[in-house]
């Protein structure tokens, strides 16, 4: 049973990272921006502000097959997923290149031939860490927020769909086991995951995490990688200081979120992933709140959701099933 206090940062989990995906949408592929250049929650092209991007996409897919109670380790919870992935990717304008070829090879086998599909994919090209599958955590984590063993299978065992490469499960692991540990603690560190990580990769992922701390959002020129785009996110939260909390002059802690998530959108290049994946920690840390009304009020996105519908999502899951 979760307090309410630990429902609301679910709840943010799944809304930050939709938000964070819409602010940085109308950015993507873009330069990095000045440090004091506004950000404004707009559209771009053919896409309305608020507009949720693959990102959010694929993350409602494991959300909506999670809500179920599934467990998402379980062959048939992903053949759900990746099913509903294909549903998504037919007429979707932004699946990653990755992602598609991955998702233009699955058949009636569903997961079994995106896993097979995404080894082939790494071992022809010799590489597949993109970020798509930090991407698209949050639900992932929500899904087990009792089980951190079972956390770490399932975040890697998700990664691998579509993304073969050891580094983007490893990410995973790392952001989905600090996400868990930001719901159940309101604490915000990305450190928790390092211990479960095997023993020869964790000095390698501490100094990452270090050097992320040291550098700007912008440093990461190649956050289209996982670890970049880690980085990157990382980055963001890390350099941004946490307001003070005085309400009395309109100042909350909670405002770190917001200002986090425009930095991490000011770091340029793919930066509505990058503030989704900010969004996703950041969410878990402030709650549902923290993410500004006027951003509420527009996000949408594929199926047809809005806000509401991502938070209802999120409450299942902790919940473990729909409301009867």
């Amino acid at each position: 049973m979760l307090s309410a206090a630990q429902l609301d940062r679910a709840c943010g989990a799944m809304l930050a990272t939709a938000a964070g995906d819409a602010l940085g949408a109308p950015y993507e592929f873009g330069p990095p921006l000045a440090s004091d250049a506004p950000v404004p929650m707009a559209g771009g092209g053919a896409r309305a502000p608020g507009g949720w991007t693959d990102d959010t996409a694929m993350a409602v897919a494991i959300a909506e097959v999670a809500a179920t109670g599934a467990d998402l380790r379980a062959a048939d919870a992903q053949d759900r997923i990746v099913g509903r992935w294909v549903e998504w990717a037919r007429d979707a304008k932004d699946v990653g290149v990755q992602t598609r070829s991955v998702l233009a090879a699955v058949g009636s086998a569903g997961s079994a031939e995106a896993r097979a599909a995404a080894a082939a994919l790494h071992q022809r090209l010799g590489r597949s860490g993109g970020n798509g599958s930090l991407m698209r955590t949050a639900p992932v984590a929500l899904a087990f927020l009792d089980d951190a063993d079972g956390l770490v299978e399932a975040a890697t065992s998700i990664s691998a769909l579509t993304h073969f490469d050891p580094e983007a499960g490893e990410a995973c692991v790392l952001w989905c086991l600090a996400i868990r540990h930001a719901v159940l603690t309101g604490e915000l560190d990305l450190r928790p995951g390092l211990d479960r990580l095997p023993v020869d990769r964790r000095d390698v992922w501490s100094e990452r995490i270090a050097v992320a701390e040291a550098s700007r959002p912008a440093d990461f020129a190649h956050n289209g990688w996982v670890v970049e785009a880690l980085q990157g996110a990382w980055s963001a939260i890390a350099t941004t200081p946490v307001p003070p909390d005085d309400p009395s002059r309109g100042v909350h802690r909670a405002d770190h979120l917001r200002l986090a998530l425009e930095s991490a959108v000011r770091g340029g290049r793919d930066a509505d992933t990058v503030a989704a994946i900010a969004g996703g920690l950041l969410g878990a840390v402030y709650g549902a709140p923290a993410v500004p009304a006027s951003w509420r009020r527009v996000l949408h996105g594929w199926p047809g959701m809005r806000a509401d519908d991502l938070t209802r999502l999120a409450s299942q899951i902790v919940r473990g099933g729909p409301m009867t």
